[in-house]
């Protein structure tokens, strides 16, 4: 399937699955791909990695002055809003891993809780550098449209030769961008949470082209747009603790990249084989990448069509790792969806596409046996189809229970594959939930089926089936630390 969802989100269908990502951070939607042959520094693993410069304190007077974004700023091309996903990797960022390495989620979405935190995840004092930090985003929080569209109006005017490397509409990417930015330095004291999502961005910006000397121009852009706007808070400490803030999350991103060179590319092609139709609007292909490729079931990749260079799109892989190292994905083709639409109309097999690398935490955990209570709606079944083949292939006899949702008994596109995989494993139960004839949602059906707190809970599919799917599970009992999912905007962890 897609991706875990959104617009759905990320991972499902339509969840992640309909949002179409245009480019990371800083972006760099690169063009080309390295020369065969071409001499690579990076590939030497003894050789020193790339440092940051030194991000310059900008000083008020260089920055209160008005910054006027040219004319070329300005979007260009079809805005997709429900569609655009910025960040294949920001849904680890929302996200708290519990006692068994898995994820566990809190809806803060409703709770009236700042995602910052004033404990560390290890019940810690935050630094004072975090606190000036916080400071400073609470400051900005109700600007935070006013901060962002200055921010990239200092980025392209002073480095101009970067617009390049942005997709041409920029509505969502302007959005989240920073946003993911100020995400990671309000949880600069914070390494569980941080440090992986740091490490994910920097390795799949590598396919965007983003070079170690494009993070100095972005976090000199960063601090002239908070020195503008937060001024009941922004004094030479503060700008001292952002400065050092943000060369430690730069770091890690450009370590993480260094160190994934040496053994991955910065991207994978990946040829179709096959593309069928499995409704008017959701097709499943399947690729060949050129070279071997890592992944586990229930994780995602981003896909870039020849159709839209430079637009990216998170799809869930549909299957477990194969032995002839093919790759599945389930598509849904969504309103306005570049990437989506590409993909159901218009790929053929021949076709070539490239890949990110794979990221998601939605993955079983072989040292236990739990069983595992899959919630799948749409295209979400797809990661739910590869868990469940990954606990078949280790040989688990632990239960295995699924319920797959959808609109209509058209929409359960994968039916027959699911109930071949319950006929062939006794240990899987799979339960089809049809709205329109039940007339009750999915989280509502899970709930009556329960209790289900001995269980290891996963969801995939629309947001809204994912929120509320997270607290039909909590109210009936299943704890926190037992519920993964991918990024659902909307959603985000705490430590517990």
């Amino acid at each position: 399937m897609d991706a875990p969802t959104t617009t759905s989100a990320k991972g499902t269908t339509e969840t992640a699955d309909e949002a179409e990502e245009n480019g990371g951070w800083f972006t760099a939607g690169t063009a080309g791909e390295p020369v065969a042959g071409e001499a690579n520094p990076s590939a030497n693993p003894s050789a020193e990695r790339p440092r940051t410069a030194v991000v310059r304190p900008v000083g008020r007077a260089a920055s209160a002055g008005p910054v006027s974004a040219p004319q070329a700023l300005a979007p260009e091309g079809p805005s997709t809003p429900e569609d655009v996903r910025i960040l294949p990797t920001v849904e680890d960022a929302h996200q708290q891993r519990g006692g068994n390495g898995q994820v566990a989620v809190v809806d803060h979405a409703n709770s009236g809780v700042r995602p910052g935190r004033a404990r560390g995840s290890d019940g810690s004092t935050p630094s004072p550098d975090a606190l000036r930090v916080r400071r400073t985003l609470e400051e900005i929080e109700p600007i935070g449209d006013k901060v962002t569209s200055y921010f990239y109006a200092l980025l392209f005017v002073r480095h101009p030769d970067l617009r390049s490397l942005f997709p041409a509409a920029m509505d969502l990417q302007r959005d989240r961008l920073l946003k993911a930015l100020l995400f990671a330095a309000d949880h600069i004291d914070d390494p569980v949470v941080l440090g992986e999502y740091l490490k994910n961005l920097g390795r799949g910006h590598r396919k965007y082209g983003t070079r170690a000397e494009h993070y100095p121009a972005v976090g000199e852009a960063l601090l002239g747009a908070l020195s503008r706007y937060a001024t009941g808070s922004w004094d030479a400490e503060c700008e001292a603790a952002w400065v050092r803030t943000y060369t430690t999350i730069s770091q890690v991103m450009i370590d993480a990249a260094a160190e994934d060179e040496v053994r991955a590319p910065a991207a994978w092609h990946a040829e179709v084989v096959s593309h069928e139709l499995r409704t008017p609007d959701i097709a499943v292909l399947t690729v060949r990448p050129d070279q071997p490729y890592a992944f586990l079931a229930g994780q995602y990749a981003s896909l870039e069509t020849p159709w839209w260079p430079r637009v990216w799109r998170h799809y869930s892989f549909a299957s477990a790792p194969r032995s002839d190292g093919l790759l599945s994905f389930h598509v849904k083709a969504v309103p306005a969806g570049w990437v989506s639409q590409a993909l159901v109309r218009h790929a053929r097999p021949g076709d070539v596409l490239r890949l990110g690398p794979a990221s998601g935490s939605m993955t079983v955990d072989h040292t236990t046996s739990s069983g595992l209570l899959c919630l799948g709606g749409g295209t979400g079944i797809a990661p739910i189809k590869a868990l469940v083949e990954d606990v078949a292939e280790h040989g688990d006899r632990r239960s295995v229970e699924v319920f797959y949702g959808a609109r209509t008994d058209h929409d359960l596109y994968d039916i027959d594959t699911m109930l071949r995989l319950q006929q062939a494993h006794p240990w899987l139960s799979v339960r089809p939930v049809i709205d329109a004839q039940a007339r009750v949602q999915l989280p509502d059906a899970v709930r009556e089926f329960g209790p289900w707190y001995e269980y290891d809970a996963y969801l995939s599919g629309p947001p809204g089936m994912i929120r509320s799917g997270v607290q039909a599970l909590r109210s009936s009992g299943v704890s926190v630390n037992r519920i993964r999912h991918d990024y659902v905007e909307g959603l985000v962890a705490a430590g517990t």
